[in-house]
């Protein structure tokens, strides 16, 4: 069961803002399949409920997801939305989308396409909303991304966006960095600094008014989630992402890793867990 709050706590103590390389947005192998099993629930679903709603809220006749990954949104979008809304979810990672296709029936209208968010291949004023879920991190030129969101929105349109607090809001993730860290001491895995090393608010926020957005709307949303298992949940923290990648580059056991973070995430955090999330509504003039 996870439960809200809302409010920004710590929201501008961010991590310099980091480069994203060329593995760290790469999720592919068995990565989609262990992503949406073992993180799905413990760290997306509410989030998804939460954008999909507000999203929902303003009837909107197009949709357009960027990142949509596993299509945990993807899902909620559809049930929310009137049959009649065009919704395209699009990714950057193909095999993210296969495992999307499989949550929908052939006769539900989602339309599934590979595209890169910093170079949309769609059309100008094309869409009512652009929503995006925890994908704005990996974007290598995010200028780049939010121009392009400002130049397919219709005039009037409006960009829904979710960015990770700091560590310190989630624990979680420090906890995983410091324990692959302990591995690889002298060149440790940077995975986990990238989803959770972009949270500066009037950073992003200057970014989207530079991009051509008339209004920036931003809530916090803090969330208590419940771990019934860490051994599933260190899982996906592990097998669930590019970190895998990098751990087997080193020469590392991801399974040896994985038992740590197990075991690590029970004594540190028993059976529940604090997570943060930053929600941007921006406005197309």
């Amino acid at each position: 069961m996870l439960r809200f709050s809302y409010g920004l706590k710590k929201l501008n103590n961010s991590v310099e803002d980091l480069s994203v390389d060329n593995q760290s947005s790469k999720f592919i192998g068995n990565i989609p399949e262990n992503y949406d099993a073992a993180l799905g629930p413990r760290i997306f679903f509410d989030y998804a409920d939460f954008i999909a709603a507000k999203v929902a809220d303003l009837e909107p006749e197009s949709v357009l997801e960027l990142a949509a990954g596993t299509g945990i949104v993807t899902r909620r979008l559809r049930t929310a939305l009137p049959a009649e809304c065009a919704l395209l979810a699009s990714d950057l990672n193909a095999p993210m989308l296969e495992v999307a296709k499989e949550k929908f029936n052939n006769d539900e209208q989602v339309v599934f396409e590979t595209a890169d968010a910093t170079s949309l291949n769609f059309d100008k004023k094309s869409y009512d909303v652009v929503v995006c879920q925890f994908g704005v991190m990996f974007f290598p030129d995010k200028a780049a991304a939010y121009r392009e969101v400002k130049r397919v929105l219709k005039p009037g349109g409006h960009y829904f966006f979710s960015v990770w607090g700091a560590w310190e809001n989630n624990p979680f993730a420090e906890i995983v960095h410091n324990v692959i860290a302990g591995f690889f001491p002298e060149n440790p895995p940077g995975f986990y600094k990238v989803p959770f090393g972009y949270h500066d608010t009037k950073l992003i926020s200057a970014s989207l008014k530079t991009a051509g957005f008339d209004r920036v709307t931003i809530n916090a949303k803090e969330i208590v989630s419940d771990i019934p298992s860490a051994s599933d949940f260190a899982k996906g923290l592990v097998f669930g992402n590019p970190v895998y990648e990098e751990i087997v580059k080193r020469g590392g056991d991801p399974e040896e890793i994985r038992g740590s973070i197990e075991r690590k995430i029970a004594q540190t955090l028993g059976n529940s867990m604090p997570l943060q999330a930053i929600f941007f509504h921006a406005t197309n003039n």
